[in-house]
């Protein structure tokens, strides 16, 4: 149970919400934003002094039945429930490191599909593995830097996710390194990397405090390519579950502009780079 993160969680699901998102009179002004503890407490069905003490960080462990009261007074996504649980400890805990070593098949995989650019991302978001189009598409990995969070909020110039979808991007981060920090409380690479991200960025440090645990799917991302201009890609990630890991890949439509500026990059590869040559694994 990881009680202060689990009580600062509470905190900032309960000050989102207005009364009237729960049915509750508004009443007198309120001194400040959100429910009060005492008004979750009856929606959950519990006492308002074990309520106080789940966000001080106090209270023991809840129950199944608890956190569901909770979950459902607070109005909690599915996502935002299942958080809710790993941090209470009543889901499974990856206690110890994430994987970084990719599945053979998926390797093989990413050089199979044709007109994609595909690339793997670990729980940390370091990319592990990608193909050429993806090196030439988003950036040389094999000399660059290949963690994305690093990428997104503590390079000068993130040319890598594409100039359409800062934002989106900064906050899909923020919230997928919550999550991991919550599956893996004792691995220094991501504890390391959340507080390195802390420290050296205010926009993470801002993001961070909002709690968020869930970001809108991003379907589509535009990049601004140094060398045949702006590409449209449609963007499907798949969940790697058995090593807690991520295939990303970006495609165009068959005809479109988009596919053949993608078309184009395949030829070309990362010829036009300084540096000259892309990478497939670290």
């Amino acid at each position: 149970m990881q009680k202060q993160e689990l009580g600062a969680f509470l905190r900032s699901r309960r000050e989102r919400l207005a009364p009237g998102d729960v049915g509750l009179p508004s009443g007198p002004r309120r001194r400040t934003p959100g429910l009060r503890r005492e008004e979750v407490a009856v929606l959950a069905q519990i006492s308002t002094e074990y309520y106080v003490r789940l966000e001080q960080g106090r209270a023991p462990r809840p129950s199944a039945p608890v956190l569901a009261g909770i979950a459902a007074a607070l109005r909690l996504t599915a996502a935002e429930s299942d958080h809710l649980h790993v941090l209470a400890g009543t889901a499974p805990v990856r206690t110890g490191r994430h994987r970084r070593d990719v599945r053979p098949s998926i390797l093989a995989l990413l050089e199979r599909l044709p007109q994609t650019a595909g690339f793997v991302v670990s729980a940390a978001f370091e990319v592990l593995a990608w193909n050429d189009l993806a090196a030439a598409l988003l950036d040389d990995f094999a000399h660059g830097e290949r963690n994305l969070a690093r990428k997104a909020f503590l390079d000068p110039d993130p040319r890598l996710y594409g100039v359409s979808d800062v934002a989106e991007f900064r906050h899909h981060v923020v919230t997928e390194l919550r999550a991991s920090l919550a599956r893996y409380p004792s691995d220094p690479a991501v504890t390391g990397l959340v507080e390195e991200l802390r420290d050296g960025s205010a926009e993470f440090a801002r993001l961070w405090e909002r709690h968020d645990v869930q970001a809108a799917s991003m379907l589509t991302k535009t990049f601004r390519h140094p060398v045949v201009g702006d590409i449209t890609v449609d963007c499907d990630t798949l969940a790697l579950t058995d090593r807690d890991q991520h295939l990303v890949l970006y495609t165009a439509p068959p005809g479109s502009p988009d596919a053949e500026a993608l078309a184009l990059l395949a030829v070309l590869g990362t010829s036009f780079r300084p540096l000259g040559t892309g990478g497939h694994r670290g």
